[in-house]
């Protein structure tokens, strides 16, 4: 999918990335960004987040999503904030109701928490906390 960067002043440039959604972790959507070398710098949000996002403004804090037009065509913002900074960038409507359809098709609404292995999720969960208690 194409995801443009959106500059003040400046038409948007396209910015290498990729969106993943993995039936996994099927409550979410990935974006790397391949932001030159071997770095990948990867965002992960709510695949309804984006859904809604398609029709309306959603999302508080650092992802935010809304329908919008750039150069008369149909677009859908995805606003990213971090300590690091801010980006906007802007993907073509279609590109991103043809993305989601797809993940609905692997994995439809309301069946999400079939595909979580909740064990391999409570292991993961506590073999990161080596804090002691």
């Amino acid at each position: 999918m194409e995801l443009r960067l959106v500059v003040t002043g400046a038409t948007p440039l396209p910015v290498p990335a990729d969106v993943i959604y993995d039936p996994s972790d099927p409550y979410a959507v990935r974006v790397a960004f391949h932001t030159g070398g071997d770095e990948v710098v990867e965002w992960t949000f709510a695949r309804s987040l984006l859904t809604e996002g398609v029709t309306q403004a959603v999302g508080v804090g650092d992802v935010q999503v809304w329908p919008s037009q750039s150069c008369g065509r149909r677009t859908v913002c995805v606003a990213l904030s971090s300590p690091s900074g801010r980006a906007l960038f802007e993907a073509a409507l279609p590109d991103i109701v043809q993305f989601l359809t797809r993940t609905y098709a692997l994995v439809p609404t309301g069946n999400e928490s079939e595909y979580v292995d909740v064990d391999a999720e409570l292991v993961m969960l506590l073999s990161e906390d080596d804090s002691p208690r």
